[in-house]
């Protein structure tokens, strides 16, 4: 008599639920981001249907001739750290709203966030709403 489990272990991974995973943690950091209204150095931002406002203490521009403004001021980029330091001193967190043209390359918005995150201030990015 030939008897045979019934209860085989299919040795193939399914991808379905790694995919409902992902897009669940897609739409939450979706949910999550922040987004601000502008007001500063004119820029061409990206648009978003979702924009909330909050209170700007120090407000960081780059214009699309990769110009930097630190509150409506010109600045060099060597100049932000020391600046923002200064600025931040003496606040346990400081809150960084990032201006940037849509044109500009993405390493300069890194290196400013980078820097602001290096002392410790929460960094939104400002965008305009769609119509």
């Amino acid at each position: 008599m030939n008897l045979r489990s019934k209860n085989r272990i299919n040795p193939e991974f399914n991808m379905s639920s790694m995919t409902d995973i992902i897009f669940l943690l897609l739409i939450f950091f979706m949910l999550t981001s922040n987004f601000v209204a502008t007001t500063g150095m004119p820029v061409s931002l990206p648009t978003s249907k979702a924009s909330d406002t909050i209170i700007q203490k120090i407000s960081i521009t780059i214009t699309k001739d990769l110009e930097y403004y630190l509150n409506e001021q010109p600045i060099a980029f060597a100049e932000i750290e020391p600046q923002l330091t200064a600025l931040l001193q003496g606040t346990e967190q400081g809150a960084v709203v990032l201006h940037v043209d849509k044109t500009v390359p993405v390493e300069h918005l890194v290196n400013v966030a980078g820097i602001a995150k290096s002392l410790n201030a929460s960094v939104t990015l400002a965008t305009s709403t769609t119509e």
